[in-house]
């Protein structure tokens, strides 16, 4: 009788998954304590010329290559989690990294080429004054806001449309590609505001901190990297709750989910603008250790190689996509210096080979070796 009136309540209540487990949180502590610690010691502290220290290059680098580790992450959410293949996310981190430009470009004031308050393109188009939407870019807590407010209100926007009407597949992907595509175009023409072909560049300081030096860079990988270690573990928690379950059971059957009483919009439209604000948030942080913004990262190829990141790695993972981000942009780094003509036919065979051979990424690979090499339980 207990056991009958307990069944129930067990479904009803079914019992979430722990956060991680006692590894994964051993991971945790470890890249933490690599991020806060061991990198700023090997940068800081120890001499140039020990074999030890670690060049303000290789801190940039992997703190660039965190920065798309993010996005691969919010990728995974919608693509992974959700089913939903976004090849429009490079217009997501564009605008984060546009509106970070912005206030980076206010704070060069006077230093510029033309000695003016205007940013330097401004002088050389013949500008007065600035235009409208540059009102609030002297404020670092405005820009901020924006880079969370601008590429979250146009996924909503964008996603409500697009969720409402029932696109999906192949034809969402085709529409995401397509928009971002336009909004390059858009941020192409000098008229606009944002530095057209040549972006936005030149930086000098951040909150009136100059920005090239080895303390600013250490600085801003270690933000980055605790940014991308707190965007792990929420979405951990996101994908082990019951938001994460519908996500889930969308992906595998949304029409099932609509009869079971869920609104899958609801569900599609949350997940979708986390995921851009993600990636905004990626993008801002990209821009004052890399030094630069401009259309490119719109372009439909930089949404494109945001998908082979998270496929290579393993989508559906979480861990997957971040590995997959640092494999592909560490073997890019090197190829591009090593076979610069090369690169491009290496992304695709890549590409090709994953889909064909490791349809479950890097991460499946290695849990196929494990279970392998795992001694058989007795029965």
């Amino acid at each position: 009788m207990t056991t009958a009136s307990a069944t129930p309540q067990a479904l009803a209540d079914p019992v979430r998954p722990r956060l991680l487990s006692p590894r994964a949180w051993t991971g945790v502590m470890v890249a933490l304590a690599i991020v806060v610690v061991v990198v700023p010691v090997l940068s800081l502290v120890v001499p140039e010329g020990s074999a030890l220290h670690l060049s303000e290059f290789y801190v940039g680098l992997v703190g660039k290559i965190m920065c798309y580790a993010i996005c691969a992450l919010a990728i995974d959410l919608i693509w992974g989690y959700t089913g939903i293949l976004s090849l429009g996310h490079g217009l997501f981190f564009a605008l984060g990294g546009y509106a970070m430009g912005m206030y980076l470009m206010r704070q060069i004031g006077t230093d510029g080429q033309y000695r003016s308050e205007l940013p330097d393109f401004m002088v050389f188009l013949n500008w007065k004054e600035l235009p409208w939407h540059w009102a609030l870019s002297d404020s670092f807590v405005a820009q901020m806001l924006l880079v969370v407010l601008v590429p979250g209100l146009l996924a909503f926007v964008f996603g409500w449309f697009a969720f409402r009407s029932r696109i999906k597949g192949v034809y969402f992907s085709i529409i995401t590609q397509a928009m971002t595509f336009a909004a390059m175009l858009l941020f192409f023409r000098n008229e606009t505001g944002f530095g057209g072909n040549n972006g936005f560049t030149d930086f000098k300081r951040i909150l009136d901190i100059p920005i090239a030096t080895t303390q600013m860079r250490v600085a801003l990988f270690v933000i980055t990297g605790l940014t991308l270690i707190g965007f792990f573990v929420l979405a951990r928690w996101l994908v082990t709750s019951k938001f994460g379950r519908v996500l889930q059971a969308i992906r595998d059957a949304e029409s099932r989910v609509m009869f079971t009483g869920y609104d899958p919009l609801r569900y599609k439209l949350a997940i979708w603008v986390i995921s851009a604000v993600m990636c905004g948030i990626a993008g801002a942080l990209y821009v004052p250790q890399v030094g630069i913004i401009n259309p490119s990262e719109m372009s439909p190829a930089a949404s494109i190689e945001m998908a082979i990141w998270a496929a290579v790695g393993g989508r559906g993972t979480l861990v997957g996509p971040i590995v997959g981000a640092f494999f592909v942009n560490g073997a890019k780094s090197w190829f591009t210096q090593t076979f610069p003509e090369f690169w491009l036919y290496f992304l695709g065979a890549l590409f090709i080979a994953v889909t064909l051979f490791l349809p479950q990424g890097i991460i499946g690979l290695v849990r196929k070796l494990g279970r392998r090499g795992a001694p058989e339980e007795r029965s």
